[in-house]
């Protein structure tokens, strides 16, 4: 029936023209007029065009798709690769070669099924003092369909950088808890060898700046520092507090070696006798500190020595590290107990405004002891009433510097590990340095006695290490965050 219609058009067509003839009429004329009217052939080229549209359409979805999987994954390897560095860090006492390379192979291994690029140039670096680590460069996409378009490429990560990732071990507010620490340092003259003093300043500056950060609010961290030698020195506003604000004159007469000796009352204070011995009471009638008598009214810390309580004012931490001077004997735990005292909340009355440590057993307040020194304990006080706050007749140093009695809290090195008892006894990690202590078996004993449990004891050969040391501790004590 169709092939009839079309012989019927045919046959009228040819009519028509020999009609057209005939009347003497041009063809041209309707023949073109006809052709104008004739659609037959848009909707071929409305369907090609709309073909290609829709192919564009279709192929951006596609290529969309592949951006997305490609991007997540990016991203994924990205957070995965800073994590595993920043981690590196803290457990390789910030060996930023080994950070570097741990993020690179996590990056490689996390993007092994990822769509092919059209180019990668992502890499890793340290940054904020070797504390972060952060990721540069770029990533492309190559496309397929919506090249049709002109766009060959697409980044899979913001080119101004701000979605790079980046893990920065934290403390304080960046880490969402606060931490306080109370580095007790060596300045005896044993101190005086080589380098070692400069190298502990260095090492102590180390642990500062990673640990205490510039804009502090809710959470803080904060770092008090306790120099010690024959004794220790807490700042002038705080000497009546600690010891009582009796008359001290001066001691008669102490006789050892057949020298009838006069000591008298200085800046310093001693050990404390009595049942608070090994406690972390606050000072009051009874459970005051001794005050420490010399053959001289000056104390042998200098003022530049004095205990600096907990601050978050790295500027005046750092020039007080720099400020330290050397001089006496290893009286070892007057440094642990005062490192002890900074760190408890029992003795924020007598602590400058700023200074008082936070309660016990606050699970958003990290305390942390550092306790460092360079040899063994070997000096330690009398509580008799002629002999009182005098070195006893076992300490070192020369006959004008000790009486003719007995320690009544036996050796240093046996206190200073009563003290470190009863300060992890409340929830304060103690970390102990031996710095050029050698095979020194008492000071040995003495350290990794005090130190939380066997990791954290340190026996530093070398200034190098002392530093590798401290280091160490700022990263272990601080929390690894991401952000972008």
């Amino acid at each position: 029936m169709f092939s009839s219609s079309i012989d019927d058009h045919c046959a009228t067509s040819r009519f028509q023209v020999k009609r057209d003839i005939a009347a003497g009429r041009p063809l041209a004329a309707p023949m073109l007029s006809r052709f104008t009217r004739d659609k037959s052939g848009n909707v071929a080229m409305l369907f090609g065009l709309m073909a290609m549209s829709m192919m564009i359409i279709v192929g951006s979805a596609i290529d969309l798709g592949r951006w997305l999987h490609a991007r997540s994954i990016t991203v994924a390897a990205l957070d995965s690769a800073v994590l595993a560095a920043g981690r590196m860090l803290q457990v390789n006492a910030l060996d930023e070669t080994a950070a570097l390379a741990a993020a690179d192979r996590f990056y490689k291994d996390n993007t092994a099924q990822r769509p092919q690029l059209a180019s990668d140039t992502i890499e890793f670096v340290t940054t904020e003092g070797g504390t972060a680590i952060t990721a540069q460069g770029a990533a492309f996409l190559e496309t397929t369909f919506i090249k049709l378009a002109g766009i060959n490429q697409l980044p899979l990560l913001k080119l101004s950088g701000s979605e790079y990732s980046k893990a920065v071990l934290a403390v304080g507010g960046n880490a969402e808890e606060s931490v306080e620490i109370s580095m007790m340092l060596d300045v005896s003259g044993s101190m005086g060898a080589g380098t070692k003093f400069q190298d502990m300043k260095l090492a102590a500056k180390d642990l500062i700046n990673i640990v205490v950060y510039a804009n502090q609010g809710e959470y803080y961290s904060k770092v008090g520092i306790v120099p010690f030698s024959s004794y220790v020195r807490p700042p002038a506003s705080m000497l009546s507090a600690v010891r009582g604000s009796g008359t001290f004159g001066v001691q008669l007469p102490l006789m050892l070696n057949g020298l009838n000796l006069t000591h008298r009352a200085t800046p310093c204070v001693s050990e404390r006798v009595g049942t608070q011995k090994y406690t972390d009471v606050v000072p009051a009638v009874g459970q005051y500190l001794l005050p420490s008598y010399w053959n001289s009214s000056t104390c042998e810390m200098s003022a530049s020595s004095e205990i600096v309580p907990l601050s978050n004012d790295k500027d005046s931490l750092l020039s007080r590290i720099d400020g330290l001077t050397m001089s006496g004997s290893t009286a070892g735990h007057l440094g642990t107990a005062w490192a002890w005292y900074l760190l408890s909340p029992n003795w924020a009355p007598v602590m400058p405004a700023g200074s008082a440590a936070g309660a016990y057993g606050n699970d958003k307040i990290k305390k942390i002891a550092i306790l460092m020194t360079d040899g063994e304990y070997n000096t330690q006080y009398c509580s008799s009433t002629i002999f009182r706050g005098v070195r006893d007749k076992n300490s070192n140093g020369t006959s004008s510097q000790r009486g003719n009695c007995t320690a009544a809290n036996g050796k240093s090195a046996d206190q200073a590990k009563a003290l470190c008892a009863g300060m992890k006894a409340k929830g304060i990690t103690v970390y102990t340095i031996g710095f050029d202590i050698g095979s020194n078996a008492s000071a040995v004993n003495t350290l990794s006695s005090c130190a939380t449990d066997p990791t954290k004891f340190y026996n530093a050969a070398s200034g190098e290490q002392l530093r590798q040391a401290f280091r160490d501790i700022a990263v272990k004590i601080s929390n690894l965050y991401l952000t972008r």
